[in-house]
């Protein structure tokens, strides 16, 4: 980081929504596990750093069935929740990245780290964000496709009658995952499908859902819905290839908890 860099630590969401403005040149430091390493090595090169800590946004809240998440709560406290965000947490990093790392900074991660957005998208989360224009709600996967320029204040979903979870990762200290498939039911019977994994950021199966009571025609029908590429964990073959699997094993699994 730059020795004219400014250092802003915001003491609530509103002075952190100010300081952050339009977003432009600002950096935003929670767990600081990927922006740290840019900063140091010199890859972001920011105007200002705003430093949650102190801005009020670390809490896990239930009201009336609705779960509130705030951008800065370590991971780590999303571990005890139901699936499939507390086993998807679980499978983040190990033990002292899941303590550092923020929600707000994995979702919105380059690709390769947002594995909450599975989850958080089969849950139909709403994104509570500020930015040019003012606060918004929106739905999580509205806000991942225009997150630039945003400061993620908190996410919130209704609390689902059931959940599962599958997913590809690779054996290494810091959990790498390949591929995951999120998958919820809501107390209206709705099934709602995620995937991590295939694309730059996670997306809903929506074709999959639509063919939720047929496990193996959802498994087709998500294998058409997503162009996975390659990258160092896996190529978008194997990928492609293995996504109806991890489709049929989240439906059977719903299934078994009905």
């Amino acid at each position: 980081m730059g020795s004219t860099a400014e250092v802003i630590q915001p003491g609530s969401p509103s002075e952190a929504a100010s300081a952050f403005g339009d977003g432009a040149a600002v950096a935003v430091l929670a767990g600081g596990t990927l922006l740290v390493p840019d900063l140091h090595f010199g890859r972001a090169r920011p105007e200002r750093v705003i430093m949650l800590g102190d801005a009020g946004l670390n809490y896990v809240s239930r009201n009336n069935g609705t779960v509130s998440i705030g951008a800065a709560t370590p991971i780590a406290a999303l571990v005890g929740e139901a699936t499939p965000l507390g086993p998807c947490a679980a499978s983040i990093g190990d033990n002292e990245i899941r303590a550092q790392a923020t929600v707000g900074g994995n979702l919105c991660a380059p690709a390769g780290f947002g594995d909450l957005q599975g989850p958080l998208l089969a849950l139909g989360a709403t994104a509570r964000s500020a930015g040019a224009g003012g606060e918004r709600s929106e739905p999580l996967e509205d806000f991942l496709a225009g997150r630039a320029g945003r400061l993620l204040l908190d996410v919130s979903y209704a609390e689902p009658a059931a959940g599962a979870l599958a997913g590809l990762g690779r054996p290494h200290a810091h959990h790498y995952t390949v591929m995951a498939v999120s998958g919820a039911r809501s107390r209206s019977g709705a099934v709602r499908l995620a995937v991590v994994g295939a694309g730059a950021v996670g997306s809903r199966l929506r074709a999959a859902e639509a063919l939720a009571g047929d496990p193996d025609a959802a498994g087709v029908a998500a294998a058409g819905e997503v162009a996975p590429s390659d990258d160092p964990l896996a190529s978008g073959w194997y990928r492609a290839r293995t996504l109806p699997a991890l489709v049929r094993q989240v439906l059977s699994d719903l299934e078994a908890s009905a």
